[in-house]
């Protein structure tokens, strides 16, 4: 799955071209998955007649191995997801799943082409999920569509006895039996009243809260944190109220599901995890356009692309607003700004460029869906000065 961390990669500036890039929509399930190999090794042979337009047979040889490699691995297309993305250049190959169909596309080009990636990292729609029970958790990541289930970091317990340990103190009791006994001899008793110290249920509130604290500062630094992605808790009501008393995690919303996790499917987690998330995806778009609107009323923001590509050179921009599914063809010049929109094969996205020069001047670049966004140039920026 797509990561920040990867995407810098994608980003490096010694990752010099030439760069392939390959997006293809694929299938959760046998049999539509036979045909996404086929497709794959379509694409590949497109990039292979625009390498070779350009360099020698014997260098994109070299450079398509580990792609016809993918190709051939059966166990690899027996588990995808909605989509995959392949990089590949001199000595650097990746691969990504996607949550979301992507169309088949591509490209060679002098940097990667980040964009569908980016309409994964980037959304505004995109969530996590952490279900939680007093013996172990589980964390999932998605969006509106597709939710899957998060490896989690080698540091975050999954489970009480990683904290805790297997054994809770063993209950130590004594009975004692009240009642007089009657003049004249005879017992008589009245009833026994037990008395159990160190029992196991004194003990599970403190040990289940000792498991939540050390769940919460794991799940904040190896997974929210690093993505910044909204999270939904999933639990039963007594353990939600204990688990948020304990938080510290500035991405848990408010707004969760309170019931036993273990009682939904992944979909029905995706749906309710939605209807909490939802309010705040709106807000969060909607904040943006209002920032937007207001700072091209203070001539602190563009919507044109030759203004927006200059400024990105130059390090102004704060926000990028792109149009999700939107292409420009062409490139922009990496050092001057100056767009080049000639439609000659292999030539990148002029959107997507815009976006890598972003992001690498530190703009925070979000992806929105075409009826939501507030122009109709498919981007959006506003500037830092």
């Amino acid at each position: 799955m797509p990561t920040l961390q990867r995407l810098n990669e994608l980003l490096d500036p010694a990752q010099a071209g030439p760069c392939v890039s390959i997006y293809l929509p694929t299938h959760r399930q046998h049999p539509d998955n036979k045909q996404d190999p086929i497709l794959f090794r379509n694409l590949v042979k497109q990039a292979e007649d625009s390498l070779i337009a350009q360099h020698s047979k014997g260098d994109v040889a070299q450079m398509l191995v580990p792609f016809y490699a993918l190709a051939a691995d059966a166990n690899f297309w027996n588990h995808t997801t909605d989509g995959v993305a392949i990089f590949g250049g001199n000595d650097f190959f990746r691969v990504m799943h996607l949550q979301r169909p992507t169309a088949p596309l591509a490209i060679v080009a002098d940097s990667f082409h980040i964009k569908p990636i980016l309409r994964v990292l980037q959304s505004a729609d995109r969530f996590q999920v952490l279900s939680v029970n007093r013996q172990s958790i589980r964390l999932f990541e998605g969006n509106r569509d597709k939710l899957d289930e998060v490896k989690l970091a080698a540091d975050v317990p999954t489970s009480a006895s990683d904290v805790i340990g297997d054994d809770l103190p063993e209950p130590t009791s004594r009975m004692r039996t009240v009642g007089a006994s009657p003049a004249g001899g005879g017992n008589r008793a009245t009833g026994d009243v037990r008395y159990t110290h160190g029992a196991k249920e004194e003990v599970i509130d403190p040990q289940t809260e000792r498991f939540f604290r050390a769940v919460d500062r794991a799940i904040s630094t190896y997974h929210s944190k690093p993505s910044g992605l909204p999270l939904v808790l999933v639990a039963l009501p007594e353990n939600a109220a204990m688990f948020r008393a304990v938080s510290h995690n500035d991405q848990l919303l408010e707004e969760g599901i309170q019931v036993d996790p273990d009682s939904l499917s992944i979909d029905e987690l995706r749906s309710r995890s939605w209807i909490a998330m939802e309010p705040i995806y709106i807000g969060r778009l909607a904040g943006f356009i209002d920032e937007f609107n207001a700072a091209r009323n203070a001539q602190q923001a563009s919507a044109d692309l030759s203004d927006v590509a200059a400024a990105a050179i130059a390090g102004r921009v704060s926000v990028l607003l792109l149009e999700a599914g939107r292409q420009l063809p062409g490139r922009i010049d990496p050092k001057t700004g100056a767009l080049h929109s000639e439609g000659a094969p292999g030539t990148d996205d002029m959107l997507d460029d815009l976006a890598e020069q972003a992001l690498r001047t530190g703009a925070e670049v979000i992806m929105v869906p075409a009826e939501r966004m507030p122009t109709t140039s498919g981007l959006a920026a506003i500037y830092r000065f």
